[in-house]
């Protein structure tokens, strides 16, 4: 839906567009210490969602525009997330066709985007989604209080930078944030290298006496390479992240324990994705993917994930899907199979449902 205003001779054109995501499935789950979970999940394939977004048109190839976008769970009509009415987006800036774009706000880490757009056939949905193994979860998905600065795009090419200010008091680099991208697309292909650079201190605690300081860390470093290529009959993917230092691959499910005992997120590992989606007819899509987590410490705690998936597309809005995942733990891992907005309970999961979008 679309809302426009015309220009005058004081206001430019603008126009504003209401969209969204409906997506609820069926997901059954096994091999966690809650036995056999079946239950019915929102967000499996995308999460459900509702947005605003508009551009105005300030003339001389310069614009403004803005983006505010709330989750939503569709199977109980609770927002994902209680008190945070647009919790995945909100953000506003400028672009320029010359300069670029440069927005302020709570925004998508260039890493996820990266992963979900480019490197992942999954798309970072379904049981299959890369997010169950890959370093993408927190700040990781979408960071507040940041900048982004996109180039304009030069024969294929395009450079990105995020900065997250930490925002805690007396000390300006606890909690902060940044990224680094170049990205290239030109006709099958597709490609992106990132850089994300956080630091998880937090600041001393100076409203209580004594003082309370807590413990520094040391920097969490990710360097991510994903790529894509469209051979028709199929599009192969590849994506490998290598993650160094404190809270450089944070867990999906860091606050639970899935398989009955404690299990901290590595401080040194390699990610490893291949995969591909295959045209099935017309309006069909398979989906398959191998994921490989190397544990560099000396706990060794490696996984691999198997998954394939089918998505059928009704209508240019609306598709069905059905997909499959399994993780292989190994040295006392504990990764799980989730979707998109859920981080799942045990090893394996199976996915079945509808996803209209609007």
């Amino acid at each position: 839906m679309i809302i426009a205003g015309f220009a005058t001779s004081a206001y430019a054109q603008s126009n504003v567009t209401i969209y969204g995501i409906v997506d609820a499935g069926i997901v059954s789950e096994r091999g966690g210490a809650a036995g056999t979970v079946t239950k019915e999940t929102s967000g499996v394939a995308s999460a459900s969602r509702l947005g605003f977004k508009g551009t105005e048109d300030l003339g001389g190839g310069m614009s403004a525009f803005f983006l505010l976008e709330e989750g939503v769970l569709v199977d109980t009509g609770a927002q994902d997330s209680t008190g945070q009415a647009f919790n995945r987006q909100s953000f506003v800036g400028l672009k320029s066709t010359g300069a670029g774009a440069l927005s302020l706000g709570r925004q998508y880490n260039l890493m996820y985007n990266a992963l979900g757009q480019v490197g992942d056939p999954f798309g970072v949905g379904y049981a299959g989604t890369a997010k169950n193994l890959f370093p993408v979860a927190g700040s990781d998905t979408r960071i507040s209080n940041s900048v982004v600065y996109s180039s304009p795009v030069i024969n294929g090419f395009q450079g990105e930078a995020q900065y997250a200010l930490g925002e805690q008091a007396g000390n300006n680099t606890a909690g902060r944030q940044f990224d680094i991208g170049a990205n290239y697309s030109n006709g099958p292909l597709n490609a992106r290298l990132i850089y994300n650079n956080r630091n998880s201190d937090v600041a001393a605690n100076t409203t209580v006496t004594p003082v309370v300081v807590a413990a520094p860390h040391d920097i969490g470093r990710n360097t991510m390479f994903v790529a894509n290529y469209d051979f028709q009959v199929l599009k192969a993917y590849f994506a490998f992240s290598a993650d160094k230092g404190f809270n450089s691959a944070p867990l999906n499910n860091a606050t639970a324990k899935p398989y009955g005992v404690v299990f901290n997120p590595s401080l040194d590992s390699n990610d490893l994705l291949l995969g591909a989606t295959v045209p099935a007819g017309t309006a069909g899509t398979v989906m398959v993917s191998y994921i490989r987590k190397n544990d560099k410490t000396t706990l060794n705690q490696d996984a691999d994930q198997y998954a394939i998936g089918y998505s059928y597309a009704l209508s240019k809005r609306t598709s069905t899907y059905v997909a499959y995942a399994k993780i292989k733990n190994k040295n006392g891992a504990g990764y799980t199979v989730g979707n998109n907005t859920d981080a799942g309970t045990g090893d394996k999961a199976f996915n079945l449902g509808i996803k209209h979008s609007f």
